[in-house]
């Protein structure tokens, strides 16, 4: 597995300091160095010594140089990270959060639907989340802990909260005329920032009908532009259960029963005038 780690670029000067970041691959290119594994740190990271560090492409540096002292900062911290590199499933193939629907996307609110309705112990109608959530790719093959954690940092609670169709229709209204979030148990069309049709398991929004929806406690009250507790007919907080303990508890049912992480997308959110970049 390739990790993505920031390395520092730019003069550093004795009195004033000027920094400046970029996001590079850890493939090997520079010392040999690449992702460490919970098992091979000295073949990945390399080694010190007699004093000095020897990389992994047989390089040898100072013990003062800052190459050495990169080093021994990212060795030492292996021991602290062991556990989030425990293998905790496999994934058929990459997914990226892609909007306005991916499998990624469907995957993660499906799965919050599915962990509301047995918090609630009520049929979860709708589910709507947001893209901001997601925050990096499901990698193809092995997933590790890390994976997981990078993807859902954010510590948010499952939320359920009860809506009338008219209210629903008003929030999807708003999405189609900036941007829909992440949405699970209905068939939204739209054209030109207009809503044209919304379908929740298959039948037509009913304005006058209440609706159960899963969602996250960062989108009740003005997280992304939502405030889906506002005006809602009940809202409750699973103050105890956050994105990531529903997301692990999935992945580790899926893991033993010998299933792989696999999705698809499924025309749950048509934007016609959408043009992907």
């Amino acid at each position: 597995m390739i990790s993505v780690v920031a390395f520092l670029a730019g003069c550093v000067g004795v009195w004033g300091q000027e920094y400046e970041w970029k996001a590079d691959l850890m493939d090997g290119s520079r010392t040999g160095c690449v992702s460490p594994s919970k098992d091979n740190v000295p073949q990945t990271l390399g080694v010190f010594k007699g004093g000095r560090y020897i990389a992994p492409d047989g390089t040898v540096y100072p013990r003062k140089s800052t190459v050495a002292k990169t080093a021994r900062v990212v060795m030492d911290a292996q021991p602290a990270m062991a556990r989030v590199k425990d293998v905790v499933g496999y994934s058929t193939s990459a997914m990226t959060a892609e909007y306005p629907e991916s499998a990624l996307s469907n995957w993660f609110i499906d799965i919050l639907m599915s962990k509301t309705e047995k918090l609630s112990g009520k049929k979860v109608d709708i589910g709507i989340t947001n893209f901001g959530g997601i925050r990096i790719d499901m990698p193809e093959g092995e997933i590790i802990l890390d994976d997981m954690l990078s993807m859902f940092p954010f510590k948010n609670q499952l939320a359920y909260v009860e809506l009338t169709g008219k209210q629903i229709r008003e929030v999807l209204e708003k999405m189609a005329e900036r941007r829909f979030e992440v949405l699970g148990g209905v068939r939204v069309v739209a054209d030109g920032g207009k809503l044209l049709s919304v379908e929740v398991g298959g039948e037509p929004l009913d304005d006058e009908k209440v609706y159960c929806v899963a969602t996250i406690s960062f989108l009740l009250d003005g997280g992304d532009g939502l405030s889906l507790a506002k005006d809602a007919l009940s809202v409750t907080v699973y103050e105890d259960v956050q994105i990531i303990d529903a997301v692990l508890e999935h992945i580790y049912a899926e893991t033993a029963a010998g299933r792989p992480i696999e999705y698809k997308t499924d025309g749950r959110v048509v934007v016609k005038d959408y043009k992907r970049r």
